[in-house]
């Protein structure tokens, strides 16, 4: 009788076809709620650092949000906008700010 014993080992090899077919996620309107107390500085700065706008379209998109009530400022995949207006209402809280965020489906 051996003292040697035989080492078998099998490898397998699993293919996992992409599916192609679904659906990208619905979008949603980021929106900036204007107001008589947050400054305009500060509407710029939390479109530059949570939305990754330059100064001049940050600059544009306040002028929007102070003349008309209201402007969208980001239309993204639900769990992302939520993730923004979170921030972004959290930064307004912590500096003082009543700035409000709106988050609605995007038609």
């Amino acid at each position: 009788m051996s003292d040697t014993m035989t080492d078998e080992r099998h490898e397998t090899t699993v293919t996992i076809a992409p599916r192609l077919d679904l659906p990208e996620p619905p979008h949603y309107r980021v929106i900036y709620i204007n107001d008589e107390t947050t400054t305009q500085e500060f509407v710029v700065e939390t479109l530059k650092v949570i939305f990754g706008y330059t100064t001049d379209a940050a600059i544009n998109l306040t002028l929007q949000v102070h003349e008309h009530g209201s402007a969208i400022v980001a239309v993204l995949p639900y769990e992302i906008a939520e993730q923004k207006g979170v921030e972004v209402t959290m930064l307004a809280r912590n500096n003082g700010f009543p700035l409000q965020v709106k988050i609605e489906p995007d038609k």
